[in-house]
């Protein structure tokens, strides 16, 4: 594939692609300092694992549900401070707050009262962090209209926001550190009020630094004011609709939910095996080497995946990058039997990463980066710029699996023999732990495959439409912009 010549108009300047990324990394490291502390529940609260599956499952549904309002209001705000930009600054306020009360939990406390104060703020949470990411999309969606120039801004944000995955595992280590903390939810609730500080300041620089599109023909935007009520409802499902009748879009969506799920089924059991298989219940060995293994698959994906798959899809374009990318992730999964097979080799773990990492790796670079060329094609066929309903959508889609993924992570738990109350594990639980670990994902990838074969926007495609709508509006300009 020869690859057509950047605009200079069209690139995205240093600063803002690196503000644009912090708020990619406080988009990451919300829900992966949530992943690492979610097995307190479990391990030191004691709380059942389906009842820890019902305490990720339900926000996150709830959170699914108000991404499209989210989308259409962005699209539809008017304010001399742009459609996004506020909404990044008051949702990053709203979900760092809620994040840092949400842990302030006590083992003195009974199972069921921890159960529903979990639950009842994480709602507010997941609130706030719909309010703030969802804009955050949108805003990336239209930073560029470039072919390529959108996967390398998806690239850099994603390889920021891989430092909250290096970061996160060693919040577990912290937490469970007899020397730093008396007890782990001690260690849970301080951690908590830290991420949730750093993910505010991180969040809101993208408010403050980054430049939103100024949309053509803004009159075709929809009034927000309460007097046309019924009139928004009436365009916010025909949004919906037009949004998820798009076909490359629900390919898009489709293999995302594929991956990304069979990845959050099995997100946790990597620290269960090495805990359990290979320590017998010991935390204090373990933290060492769970902490090593999160990190050095997140600087995998920074320093491997990342920049190797841009290549990749500015080559061969960004479908045949990703089918790439999900056949390189299969060599990982199966290399994970021998890399956890050896308590006594524990270095063998590493052994399966820079294949492994591809796989869900490689994926938001990608797919952000197809979604930014598949709103173009919308606005060819409706008129409309939707970028945050196409976002809101996506993750909409997502993060229903997600929900399901983590209950269905909770429930493989249960019946494959984990018993929580225990530190010694049986023999049978642990190998049927290590199958399910390996098989899940890469069903699923085979599936995602399928899935992604017909989808047909190239990189000619999308400059053909990048050029009708030129044609037929003008290019587009920047805040900011003469």
């Amino acid at each position: 594939m020869n690859a057509i010549k950047i605009a200079k108009e069209d690139k995205v300047p240093t600063i803002q692609k690196i503000t644009f990324g912090s708020g990619h990394l406080a988009n990451q490291l919300f829900p992966a300092a949530l992943t690492m502390c979610m097995a307190v529940l479990v391990m030191s609260l004691g709380m059942n694992p389906i009842l820890v599956g019902t305490l990720l499952a339900v926000p996150r549904i709830i959170d699914a549900l108000t991404d499209p309002l989210m989308g259409y209001i962005s699209d539809n705000t008017k304010s001399k401070w742009g459609r996004r930009k506020p909404y990044i600054f008051i949702g990053s306020v709203i979900a760092g707050v809620s994040y840092m009360i949400m842990w302030q939990l006590n083992p003195e406390n009974s199972e069921l009262y921890n159960f529903f104060y979990f639950l009842i703020v994480s709602i507010f949470f997941y609130i706030g962090y719909t309010i703030f990411a969802t804009p955050l999309i949108g805003l990336g969606y239209e930073m560029t209209p470039d072919y390529n120039e959108r996967t390398r801004l998806m690239a850099i944000s994603q390889f920021m926001g891989q430092i909250a995955w290096v970061i996160a595992p060693w919040l577990w280590v912290i937490i469970y550190e007899p020397t730093i903390f008396e007890s782990a939810p001690q260690g849970a609730k301080t951690i908590a009020i830290w991420v949730g500080a750093i993910c505010m300041v991180l969040g809101i620089l993208p408010a403050f630094f980054n430049k939103e599109i100024i949309v053509p023909e803004q009159e075709s935007k929809h009034n927000l004011s309460k007097e046309e009520l019924k009139e928004n409802i009436k365009e916010f499902f025909r949004g919906i609709k037009l949004t998820i009748v798009n076909k490359p879009f629900l390919r898009l969506c489709a293999a995302t939910f594929l991956i990304f799920n069979g990845f959050q089924i099995i997100a946790q059991f990597a620290m269960y095996i090495i805990v359990y298989f290979w320590f017998n219940g010991n935390q204090e060995s373990a933290n060492i080497w769970v902490g090593l293994f999160g990190s050095v698959s997140a600087l995998g994906t920074m320093f491997i995946v990342i920049p190797i798959i841009t290549k990749i899809a500015e080559k061969y374009g960004k479908k045949n990058a990703f089918i790439i990318a999900t056949l390189i992730s299969f060599v990982g999964y199966i290399l994970k039997w021998w890399g956890f097979n050896y308590p006594e080799m524990p270095w063998l773990m590493f052994m399966p990463i820079p294949f492994l990492s591809f796989g869900i790796g490689s994926l938001f670079t990608l797919m952000m980066s197809m979604t930014a060329d598949v709103c173009d094609l919308d606005e060819l066929n409706t008129g409309e710029r939707r970028e945050a309903m196409f976002g809101a959508v996506y993750w909409w889609m997502t993060k229903i699996g997600q929900s399901i993924a983590m209950f269905v992570s909770g429930v493989v738990l249960h019946y494959i023999g984990f018993n929580e109350d225990i530190k010694v594990q049986s023999a049978e639980a642990m190998t049927r732990l290590r199958i399910a670990d390996i098989v899940i994902p890469i069903l699923f990838g085979v599936i995602a495959i399928v899935v992604m074969k017909n989808y047909d926007i190239t990189e000619e495609k999308a400059n053909e439409i990048k050029n009708k709508l030129i044609a037929r509006r003008g290019k587009v300009k920047h805040q900011g912009e003469a």
